[in-house]
């Protein structure tokens, strides 16, 4: 590898905006390393990309994974350091917050959190040497909370308020940390984590099944075709194109579909209409909700006398 030649690591790169990233800086002529969890997708970025792209096994729920991971790209860099390091991979999950398990808790966070943070963390020494750039990829989510998404939106919004912190932190060794915010982007994910809500129903118990099933299946369906009918993943390896070369990039991205109209509307809306606002965009404002019985008010709305005796 040219000492002279830029170089970034892309996490996630097996698909979706991950491997947009990959092919968009592979193509500008820098050096990249791809992270990917499994042989056979290293196999296949190998085919598709060749020398440009130095596929990494890497799990972010694994930490002697990370820093095996860390130590192969560090013999390959080393003398350059990193100019960027993007942080794309991340999972996503559809729960009632009431039922969710703590196992699936732990396991979001591990990924979309923790393994975020370990990554920067063990790669900090290459990018201060080359005061390269940290690229997080968050969610349009950290400005709005989604029925069902709280699990996916809670995780991202503790990674952008560190991404917010790193950037302060960072800023005097001339490492710059940006934050990009997609909206709907139509990626195999979508498939992942919206395609079969009825397992997800499945696997709740039988009371949460009667009191939340009507709920996932509608916002399931509509938020589906929204994110199959988002921006092509290459939107946000634009922005992350811009993020990394730019002599002025911006401190925060928010591209794809609905992204800039989402993070807007919470800051200038009433919460009850914004609620509203999201219920209805989800197809949820015509859902009959439960009405429970007041034993202790007449039809006519007005109390009832209780003889104390």
């Amino acid at each position: 590898m040219s000492t002279s030649q830029r170089t970034v690591v892309i996490t996630g790169a097996s698909s979706g905006i991950g491997k947009s990233c990959v092919a968009r800086m592979s193509r500008l002529g820098w050096q990249v390393f791809a992270t990917v969890r499994k042989q056979s997708d290293s196999d296949q970025l190998a085919r598709d990309f060749g020398a440009s792209v130095h596929p990494v096994l890497m799990d972010l729920e694994n930490e002697a994974s990370i820093a095996a991971a860390a130590q192969q790209i560090e013999s390959q860099a080393a003398a350059h350091g990193l100019d960027g390091l993007v942080n794309v991979a991340g999972v996503g999950m559809v729960r009632p917050l009431e039922y969710a398990s703590m196992k699936d808790l732990r396991q979001i966070f591990d990924i979309n959190f923790f393994g975020q943070i370990a990554v920067t963390q063990a790669l900090s020494r290459l990018l201060r040497r080359a005061r390269g750039r940290i690229v997080n990829i968050t969610s349009v989510g950290v400005n709005v909370a989604i029925p069902f998404g709280g699990l996916l939106n809670a995780s991202k919004s503790a990674f952008a308020k560190v991404s917010d912190t790193l950037r302060l932190e960072l800023h005097p060794s001339g490492v710059r940390v940006i934050a990009i915010e997609p909206g709907a982007i139509s990626t195999p994910a979508v498939d992942k984590t919206l395609g079969d809500l009825e397992q997800v129903i499945r696997n709740l118990p039988p009371e949460a099944q009667a009191q939340y099933g009507a709920l996932i299946r509608k916002m399931g369906r509509r938020g589906y075709e929204m994110e199959k009918n988002g921006s092509s993943p290459d939107v946000v390896a634009q922005a992350v194109q811009h993020a990394l070369t730019s002599s002025r990039p911006r401190v925060r991205y928010r591209v794809g579909k609905h992204a800039k109209i989402l993070a807007t509307l919470p800051k200038i809306l009433p919460e009850r209409v914004m609620d509203a606002l999201v219920r209805k965009m989800l197809g949820l404002s015509d859902v009959d909700e439960p009405r429970t019985q007041n034993p202790a008010r007449t039809q006519a709305g007005r109390p009832t006398v209780v003889n104390p005796r």
